[in-house]
C-alpha cells in the first residue's frame, strides 16, 4: 500500500506534467448527475475551467447555468475531449460504451472513475467487478487511460454539504497505478474539500469498493484505520 514516502515520489513524478495539468487544468464531466455536478460545482467554484455533459443537451446547458461560476454544457464527446482531466461518473453498465465511444479522446488522459457496480442494477458485470476488484476490471472498459479510483465511496449527499467543513474533513480514498495521475486527483480532492486517502495501486481499489467496510462515509482518520494505513 502507498504511504508517505509514495506520496512524496508521486509529487515528483506530477512535475513531470505540462504547467496547465499541475495548475488550473481543464476538467471533462462525462455524467452530470449528484456527484458530477457536485463535483463540477466544487471545483469551478476553485477556479478551473469545467465542462459537463449529458445526452440532453437542453437539460445540461439548465444545469451549467444553475452552477455559474463558468461552467460549460457539453455532450459527452465534447466533455471527453474538454481536457486533460475527464471524470466519469456514469451508472456502471455505460462505462463500456462510454469507452468504446470516446477512446481516441481518452487516450492518455487522467480519467477519476467514480463509477460503481450494483448488481441489482447492473447484472453479470457488476457480479465480475465486485470478485475481481473494480479496479482491475475497469481499465478493460477505459483502456489507455490514466485511470483514478476516486469519489466512489462518499455519498452524493456529503459531497454536497460537507465540502471545507470545519474540523476533520471527510476523506476520500484513492487508487491508481499512475504516480503522477494519482497526485492529479489529490489535488483535485483537496481543492474540492475534502482529505484525499492514498490507498495503493488499481488493484488495491477493490478495498474501498461497494459491500467493504471501507465504503461508507468517513474522515480521513476513519478510513486510515479501516484501510490499515498509516498517516
Amino acid at each position: 500500500m502507498l504511504h508517505r514516502r509514495t506520496l512524496l515520489i508521486a509529487a515528483s513524478a506530477a512535475l513531470a506534467l505540462p504547467a496547465a495539468a499541475q495548475a488550473k487544468m481543464k476538467i471533462g464531466i462525462i455524467g452530470s448527475g449528484k456527484i458530477g455536478g457536485t463535483l463540477a460545482k466544487l471545483w469551478a467554484q476553485a477556479g478551473y475551467p469545467v465542462m459537463i455533459s449529458a445526452r440532453n443537451l437542453d437539460e445540461v446547458k439548465a444545469q451549467a447555468a444553475r452552477i455559474g461560476h463558468g461552467v460549460q454544457a457539453g455532450t459527452p464527446a465534447e466533455a471527453a475531449a474538454f481536457g486533460p482531466v475527464v471524470l466519469v461518473s456514469v451508472p456502471f453498465g455505460a462505462l463500456p460504451q462510454i469507452g468504446k465511444d470516446n477512446a481516441a479522446a481518452l487516450k492518455g488522459k487522467v480519467v477519476l472513475d467514480t463509477c460503481n457496480p450494483y448488481v441489482s442494477r447492473d447484472g453479470e458485470m457488476a457480479k465480475e467487478a465486485l470478485e475481481k476488484g473494480t479496479g482491475i476490471v475497469d481499465p478493460t472498459y477505459l483502456p489507455g487511460t490514466r485511470l483514478v479510483r476516486a469519489f466512489n465511496q462518499i455519498s452524493a449527499a456529503s459531497l454536497a454539504s460537507e465540502a471545507h467543513r470545519a474540523g476533520e474533513k471527510l476523506g476520500v480514498p484513492l487508487a491508481s497505478d499512475d504516480k503522477a495521475a494519482l497526485m492529479v486527483a489529490v489535488q483535485l480532492v483537496t481543492v474540492a474539500g475534502f482529505d484525499p486517502v492514498v490507498v495503493g495501486g488499481l488493484s488495491t481499489a477493490k478495498s474501498f469498493d461497494p459491500g467493504t467496510p471501507a465504503y461508507h462515509t468517513m474522515t480521513a482518520r476513519e478510513l486510515r484505520q479501516i484501510l490499515n494505513l498509516k498517516s
